[in-house]
């Protein structure tokens, strides 16, 4: 089975979740004997490891458009769509491609980040795929997270092979509900256009299947997992001798993730003990605002501000802290609960994320319910009967998600498709 994966990033640069997610899925579906992974990002560093997968670097992918054959194209994808749509598809590609972004060799340029000029790099990218789809050999295509969309839709014009795309997030998810029409127009004709949809989880299936009126046979829930922590990882030292209990939110700092609550939830914890201290690790667009939120509840003397962190500095994080809170208002998945666990960490998390469906020993609580989310974190760092039982389950449950089994659910929807 040859799977070509269109995705944005992958470990070790990574900017959010959906790296770590790209990483572990392939990771766990490289250990199916005949699996084949071909897996295209914008723009690698050099640095990626390929033991499990080949990386192909969207960036490195000469586009040479006075040789593209069209009559060979429109035969080949003539089938999916009518003469009339193939031929102003055709001339949008020539509207939209922009010779200022290809460089001497004849490749477009990409940032490998999330630029201002977000929407120009997607439809590049999609670009690209149309020359991938004709070198690379593949018998499924699978699109990781809307980024990637319009190149998945692309690839399956061109060769006629199914098409799975992967919805890590939505966008009613990242703005509250205020979501960008650009945004959900891509979302959805990836949605529309796809054989088979996957989803992080039951939440956010419901969200496909009713604001995007997707059909429920056609939608699959495959939560994500975690991969087992690495020698190094476990080489780091756990918290010892530190009088003063550390409670951490790590994540980016932005609306999605509800970092206001935490703050205030923090506040009425130190009210009655002093002898905590918050951590948040992360950044975002509502970081300045969330510091002036502590100077104004008076904790800013026991409220610390990492900035950004990733790789081994988020397990020294998590090693560091006594209580991990992910107050998200709106959580598709959220894996960092479980690499937390993972660390012996007890951890709270929203009702409104997509990891509370499958954690039994993480404390849940609304997202919006300070007082419940400080009694949570009280209760944990004062009595240490209920850390132990916490650390202890959490440790055992976590150790049984795993990437291999996300993966082999990935696989039979391949099969399923193929087969069709």
């Amino acid at each position: 089975m040859k799977a070509l994966m269109y995705g944005w990033e992958f470990p070790p640069h990574i900017l959010g979740g959906l790296g770590t997610a790209s990483y572990g899925l392939t990771r766990g579906m490289a250990m199916q004997p005949d699996m084949d992974i071909t897996f295209v990002i914008p723009k690698p560093w050099g640095d990626e490891d390929q033991s499990f997968l080949k990386i192909v670097g969207a960036c490195n992918v000469p586009i040479v458009w006075r040789d593209v054959d069209w009559d060979y194209v429109k035969s080949r994808i003539g089938k999916y769509m009518d003469p009339q749509k193939y031929y102003d598809y055709r001339d949008r590609i020539y509207a939209d491609f922009t010779y200022r972004h290809v460089n001497d060799l004849g490749c477009i340029e990409f940032s490998g980040r999330y630029p201002d000029n977000l929407l120009e790099e997607i439809n590049n990218y999609s670009i690209v795929a149309g020359v991938v789809a004709r070198t690379e050999q593949f018998d499924i295509i699978h699109a990781h997270d809307w980024l990637t969309y319009p190149a998945g839709i692309h690839t399956k014009q061109v060769s006629g092979k199914p098409l799975v795309i992967h919805v890590h997030a939505t966008d009613y998810d990242r703005s509250r509900g205020n979501v960008n029409p650009d945004v959900y127009n891509i979302e959805k004709n990836g949605m529309d256009n796809a054989d088979h949809i996957i989803t992080v989880s039951n939440l956010t299936r419901q969200t496909v299947i009713e604001k995007y009126h997707q059909d429920p046979a056609k939608v699959t829930t495959v939560h994500n997992a975690v991969e087992p922590l690495s020698p190094e990882i476990l080489a780091i030292p756990d918290k010892k001798g530190v009088k003063d209990k550390v409670i951490t939110f790590l994540g980016r700092i932005t609306m999605q993730k509800g970092p206001e609550y935490f703050v205030e939830a923090a506040a009425m914890v130190l009210a009655k003990a002093p002898h905590a201290r918050f951590v948040m690790a992360g950044s975002g667009d509502k970081m300045d605002e969330m510091i002036r939120l502590a100077a104004m509840r008076g904790i800013s003397d026991r409220f610390h501000f990492t900035g950004f962190m990733k790789g081994k500095q988020v397990y020294e994080v998590f090693k560091a802290s006594d209580v991990y809170v992910m107050p998200s208002v709106s959580e598709p998945f959220g894996i960092s609960p479980l690499e937390a666990m993972q660390c012996g960490v007890p951890s709270i998390i929203s009702k409104q994320s997509g990891c509370a469906e499958i954690l039994d020993y993480a404390v849940k609580v609304d997202y919006w319910d300070i007082e419940a989310m400080a009694d949570a974190m009280y209760s944990i760092i004062t009595y240490p009967a209920m850390h132990q039982f916490l650390k202890e389950e959490g440790i055992k449950e976590v150790d049984n998600i795993k990437w291999e089994y996300a993966g082999q659910k990935v696989r039979r929807i391949y099969d399923l498709l193929i087969n069709r």
